[in-house]
């Protein structure tokens, strides 16, 4: 016996299996087909929807090709750009490096000292030469250090020198009118570094003494640079500096100008104060543009400001200001700040024109160093295709222009043919009697189903306001209602779409007053009423919060009272729209979280706080505020300023009943009614049925007799509530409307004052 076989699947299982598989499969093909076939219906019928997935569809692909390929071009400029700006930066360097070991090569010769320490002071300097040496003159001193720099200038392209002393006075210098002056302000940088022990190459700056020009003038104020070292005594001290001059607009910018991109691309040096310290690619264009002089002379190097001059000058702007008065390019300002190494997203350059660039800024030598394209040639690859995917939506959208204006002339039909539906008075097995009222979102009207004849409130949505927002709110109140059997909630008979589209859904008709017209027109309500009433809402609030649902909207408006099968007094509570399934995540999220629902006289506290985190706590306090307008006429807290009424809900303690009414109420019915009121969710009744707990034993509980009802209803009938000139019916329209008119503060507020303008009125008397 194998016992392997234990572990084998029997023909049996096999065939059970494959039954399983198979039926498995067959009922996903078949989900699948019929998906495939109510996606083809839909599409089928709803024409308009082609041009959209078309344009989405092009938009989308245009978007995401168009977003690779600028990612990849980006990625490929930058590193371009960095790489020729590091491969810059480091020739730069090497060249200045270059400079400084020459320069430090000759300053430390032993001719160069012995000539410098002669011309500092010549007695001292010939007490200390060899004995038989004669002594040097100053004279003979300078003709000897002229001689000795001589071969190596020539070698080197050096075109002058500079000896200085430590007091940065000129011992020496092939420019002989420089000799004997002290401090000159445009050696001070670097004489200061070369007498502090470092040899360093100095930026270009214009010459207060005369050179020869690039012309062959001699004239002063033309570009010059140094390489300076420090020259040491014996004891290796510091006792001056030599400064071999060089010429910028040959290595220094040749070096520069050998870095670029495309045709427009250019490499170029600039100092602290946004100053070009090189030579530009483009000289003979920026003499057309005005921005340097169109003599032999004229160049950019030290005369041209990297300014923004705030519009591009190459394609005909002039500015109005002067390009000392004009902000320094982004680049200048970000190189000198340290806060950025290059720009892809474009800026204008010193020419206005819209360019991408890389920098960086060499401290040693207070100078920046960057590299810059026009925008237009490093993006041009990706604005053909811009401008082909562009081409091409424009003909969609032409193309689908038809259609859309089809499937708009179709939409119409479709509408009138609902308003047919409505003024034929006929929504699907309900005849329509009379228009009750109008909201923001819908319309309610009286009707009676055509063979029950039960008398009905039907509910529609506003024919010219249909959307899927609309239509979800408006199925979320019938599926939430629907869920409440409790006697004192309004009950729902029906809901539906007719052929046509118009939506509905029919309730109980309600021929009654809500609680606000009540205390409007008769005034504080007994306290064993009022117990009496609280019951019922106590009732109905805690079905919904069993159910997880909290209202989040009770007030007197939204409380019915009736006479029903027969009794006096009846509560409905009306309105869920703008309940809340605390279990719920999506049906929560109708509603914003943070969006402030209810009505600013009774809504709680973590109302105001906390709209996202109200419970069924909430509801107490409504309750409560509600309670305190039966017992005084009053809300607990009256503004004419929505901030102030909600700081008091908020901070204030409300006035005792007994204290607003002037009259005494009973200790138990006061302590109920105010602990409802409770600012801290904690310290209030938990549920609706510890409240009801709290009126049981209020010593009026249970006095307000049907005798006492149908007495009050009586007298309501006949017209003999003093205020009252004449019988109001606030029928269940009224009510439905609000629920309809949205959830923020101010709808509610509207829908509050134009109560009046809402209410049917009928004749007075029987």
């Amino acid at each position: 016996m194998n016992i392997f076989n234990f572990f084998r699947k029997t023909p049996v299982d096999q065939s059970v299996h494959q039954s399983r598989q198979a039926a498995n499969m067959t009922w996903a093909k078949s989900s699948l087909s019929a998906s495939f076939h109510s996606t083809h219906v839909f599409l089928r019928r709803n024409l308009w929807i082609w041009p959209i997935i078309a344009v989405v569809v092009l938009a989308g692909v245009g978007y995401l090709v168009r977003s690779a390929i600028e990612s990849t071009m980006r990625d490929n400029l930058r590193s371009g750009l960095q790489t020729l700006l590091d491969v810059e930066v480091a020739m730069l360097e090497t060249w200045f490096q270059v400079q400084e070991s020459n320069v430090q090569s000759v300053a430390n010769s032993t001719e160069v000292r012995q000539i410098t320490q002669v011309l500092i002071n010549p007695q001292e300097a010939s007490s200390t030469l060899p004995q038989g040496n004669p002594a040097l003159t100053p004279e003979e001193a300078h003709k000897r250090l002229e001689r000795h720099l001589n071969p190596i200038m020539s070698s080197h392209r050096y075109s002058g020198y500079i000896l200085a002393d430590r007091k940065k006075t000129i011992l020496a210098s092939s420019s002989q009118e420089l000799v004997g002056q002290e401090e000159v302000p445009e050696f001070d940088d670097f004489l200061t570094k070369a007498m502090d022990g470092t040899s360093i190459v100095s930026a270009p700056f214009r010459s207060n003494f005369q050179l020869k020009s690039a012309s062959g003038r001699m004239t002063t104020q033309v570009p010059v640079m140094f390489a300076a070292s420090p020259v040491r005594d014996e004891n290796f001290q510091v006792i001056g500096a030599l400064c071999l001059q060089i010429r910028p607009e040959e290595e220094f910018t040749k070096i520069l100008q050998l870095g670029r991109l495309g045709e427009s691309g250019e490499t170029y040096a600039f100092n602290r104060s946004g100053l070009m310290i090189s030579n530009s690619r483009f000289d003979d264009d920026l003499k057309l543009l005005g921005l340097i002089p169109q003599d032999a002379d004229g160049a950019s190097l030290l005369t041209i400001q990297l300014s923004n001059p705030g519009g591009d000058m190459v394609n005909g702007y002039r500015p109005k200001t002067l390009r000392r008065d004009m902000p320094l390019t982004l680049m200048v300002q970000k190189a000198i700040d340290g806060t950025a190494a290059y720009d892809l997203d474009g800026y204008p350059d010193y020419r206005g024109v819209s360019v991408v660039g890389a920098w960086k800024w060499l401290t040693r030598y207070e100078i920046g160093v960057a590299t810059e394209i026009d925008h237009a040639e490093a993006y041009l690859p990706l604005t053909i295709l811009q401008r082909t995917f562009q081409f091409m939506f424009g003909l969609l959208v032409l193309s689908s222009l038809a259609i859309f204006i089809f499937t708009i002339i179709v939409s119409r039909l479709q509408r009138e043919a609902r308003k047919a539906a409505v003024a034929a008075k006929q929504v699907g097995q309900y005849e329509l009697l009379e228009k009750l009222g109008q909201g923001a979102m819908g319309v309610v009207y009286k009707g009676r189903h055509a063979m029950l004849r039960r008398p009905t409130a039907i509910k529609l949505l506003d024919l010219e306001k249909i959307n899927p927002g609309s239509i979800a709110r408006f199925e979320r109140e019938v599926q939430i209602t629907c869920q409440l059997n409790n006697p004192n909630t309004i009950a729902i008979y029906d809901y539906g779409r007719t052929p046509e589209g118009v939506f509905y859904y029919a309730m109980e008709f309600l021929d009654g007053i809500n609680l606000e017209t009540l205390v409007n027109q008769a005034g504080p309500q007994p306290e064993a009423r009022v117990i009496h009433l609280l019951l019922q809402i106590c009732g109905s609030l805690y079905e919904a919060h069993s159910k997880g649902l909290v209202h989040r909207d009770i007030k007197p408006a939204n409380i019915m009272l009736n006479r029903r099968g027969g009794l006096s007094d009846v509560i409905k509570v009306l309105d869920f729209g703008l309940v809340k399934a605390i279990d719920e995540k999506k049906q929560a999220g109708m509603t914003a979280a943070n969006s402030l629902t209810g009505t600013p006289l009774y809504i709680s506290p973590e109302g105001i706080n906390a709209p996202a985190l109200v419970d069924a706590r909430s509801d107490i306090y409504a309750v409560g505020a509600t309670a305190y307008f039966l017992l005084t006429g009053h809300p607990p807290f009256v503004s004419s300023n929505l901030v102030d009424l909600l700081r008091m809900h908020v901070m204030d303690a409300p006035i005792a009943p007994s204290q607003r009414l002037g009259r005494p109420v009973s200790a138990e019915l006061e302590t109920a009614v105010l602990a409802c009121l409770e600012k801290n969710p904690a310290n209030r009744p938990q549920t609706a049925r510890d409240v009801a707990s709290l009126l049981r034993k209020c010593p009026e509980y249970g006095r307000w007799t049907v005798d006492d009802g149908d007495a009050w209803w009586g007298r309501y009938e006949r017209g003999q509530l003093g205020s009252s000139t004449g019988r109001v019916s606030r029928t269940l329209a009224d009510q439905a409307i609000e629920g309809i008119a949205g959830s923020g503060v101010g709808e509610r507020r509207s829908a509050q004052q134009n109560f009046d303008q809402t209410i049917v009125s009928e004749s007075a008397g029987d």
